[in-house]
């Protein structure tokens, strides 16, 4: 991993300011952070102890989530929006292990998420593998830039974790996965996951608005019955809507205030 404290900060990142992406790393236990994520992030683990089960859980989740995408069903193609700081087990190093020739593309408009994840890559082999600068608000050219690594004519998996929670208007929300999986041919997996005050997550309100006081981009909760409206004219995949921490999970796993759905286009 790149280390901030070494590494040169692009122009565009404010590190007086906590941003999610390097809270998240933090929460995860690792080091493109600086101080002031740190401290809100600590302040919102005060707040809410099981944030950071909710940020190992939403990891494992994709693990999970792309270990079944690339092997029982054949996806080869990975659209990854709102990737954040590259960490172990990113999504093309999950897809590789069951099929080498999966491609991925990353998107994120954090300038620090772009600078560590380049890093991360050079000087080793890339593959089909590439990094986009651009904000899930803008699908139509997330889906441009992505034309010349993907083949949108062949089924792709969409992920979207933990980055709806992000838009806080709702219908702009739906737009943003209609307009996506409208590009996408039939059997192409949508792939969701997005924290909620049910599930346990009762407490998590007020170190929510803590954050939005605090801290960028300004984040919201959803309940079941919105989360499944974004997921409307999908086949979900079993088990359908659950605590990202339980889908295809040992039994043992404790839940966590984060849905978690795989679902596939008819």
């Amino acid at each position: 991993m790149t280390d901030p404290r070494t590494t040169p900060v692009p122009d565009r990142v404010r590190s007086d300011v906590a941003h999610n992406a390097r809270v998240w790393n933090h929460w995860l236990g690792g080091t493109d952070n600086y101080p002031v994520d740190r401290a809100v992030g600590d302040r919102v683990t005060a707040m809410y102890p099981s944030i950071g089960e909710v940020a190992r859980a939403d990891r494992s989740f994709l693990g999970r989530a792309v270990g079944y995408l690339a092997g029982e069903a054949g996806i080869r193609q990975f659209l990854d929006i709102g990737t954040g700081l590259p960490t172990a087990d990113n999504t093309h190093e999950v897809a590789r292990r069951t099929a080498p020739d999966c491609r991925v593309v990353y998107v994120d408009n954090d300038p620090a998420v772009l600078a560590h994840a380049r890093a991360l890559l050079a000087g080793s082999p890339q593959g089909a593998t590439e990094y986009v600068d651009a904000d899930a608000r803008d699908p139509e050219r997330i889906l441009r830039a992505a034309r010349p690594t993907l083949d949108l004519e062949r089924p792709v998996a969409v992920l979207l974790l933990g980055i709806l929670n992000f838009v806080l208007d709702t219908e702009e929300a739906r737009r943003i996965v209609r307009t996506l999986m409208d590009a996408v041919p039939s059997g192409s997996h949508l792939v969701l996951t997005h924290p909620t005050l049910e599930l346990g997550g009762e407490g998590n309100e007020a170190a929510m608005r803590f954050w939005n006081e605090n801290a960028t981009p300004p984040i919201t909760a959803r309940g079941r019955a919105e989360f499944a409206a974004f997921l409307t004219g999908l086949d979900l995949v079993e088990p359908g809507i659950v605590s990202c921490a339980h889908w295809r999970a040992e039994p043992c796993a404790a839940r966590v205030a984060q849905f978690g759905a795989v679902a596939r286009k008819p």
